[in-house]
């Protein structure tokens, strides 16, 4: 129910890191970078879960990202140093 938690749209703020954090506690690398090209969340969150993939050492995710050319350049960028 995690990743349904992160994308609804009446949840607070906190309670959408947090479910973040259990995404990257339980290694969700896949739903982690789903949420990084979800262009309707917003960049903060999407930044989160990018920087939740580094923490799980995904690398390959991480290099899908880079070329990734549908995501923001700042994202991708970031991806690019985090990999």
């Amino acid at each position: 129910m995690t990743f349904q938690t992160v994308v609804k749209k009446n949840v607070s703020r906190t309670q959408r890191y947090d479910e973040i954090d259990a995404l990257v506690r339980a290694g969700e690398t896949t739903n982690l970078g789903v949420l990084v090209r979800m262009s309707g969340l917003r960049g903060e969150f999407r930044r989160y879960a990018l920087n939740g993939l580094a923490d799980c050492n995904a690398t390959t995710v991480l290099e899908e990202l880079v070329e990734d050319t549908t995501i923001d350049p700042s994202l991708r960028r970031r991806a690019e140093a985090l990999a």
